[in-house]
């Protein structure tokens, strides 16, 4: 893989996610891909690895919240060239209540063969807790 090739996979993955969540975002991935975001609230379940676990994910997501749109996308290339960081601002619409929400995310990926096998999110919960109305459940689960 080319550095040119996994940045523009990245690039193709963020042009699925501003419209998203959708399952066509989890064709860009391997069938053993891990998918992670290491700053889940508490409570919420890992994410558990392969491209058809990831598929699920984002059905489940397609009922609760709508994409749409990235901004800010800033990708950034590294010494590996199957390694991209990239930095955007996903906005969407909570689809239960109507509140927009926007977060703002950086993700590292790797890409092999043309398809994502590691792909790393990093969000602020807080972001996921106010647009979800769960900021009170988020305090309790932190008072323990």
């Amino acid at each position: 893989m080319t550095v040119a090739g996994a940045h523009q996979i990245v690039e193709q993955l963020l042009n699925v996610v501003a419209h998203g969540p959708s399952e066509e975002m989890a064709d860009l991935f391997a069938e053993d891909a891990v998918f992670e975001m290491p700053y889940l609230p508490p409570g919420v379940p890992a994410q558990e690895p392969g491209r058809e676990a990831f598929r699920a994910h984002l059905r489940e997501g397609a009922l609760v919240q709508r994409f749409d749109g990235v901004t800010d996308v800033r990708i950034h290339r590294t010494a590996d060239p199957e390694v991209v960081i990239a930095e955007y601002r996903l906005h969407g619409t909570v689809t239960a209540t109507g509140r927009r929400f926007a977060s703002d995310l950086v993700m590292v990926a790797r890409v092999r063969d043309g398809l994502i096998v590691t792909h790393r999110s990093y969000a602020n919960p807080l972001d996921a807790a106010i647009a979800f109305g769960g900021v009170e459940d988020l305090l309790t689960a932190l008072a323990g």
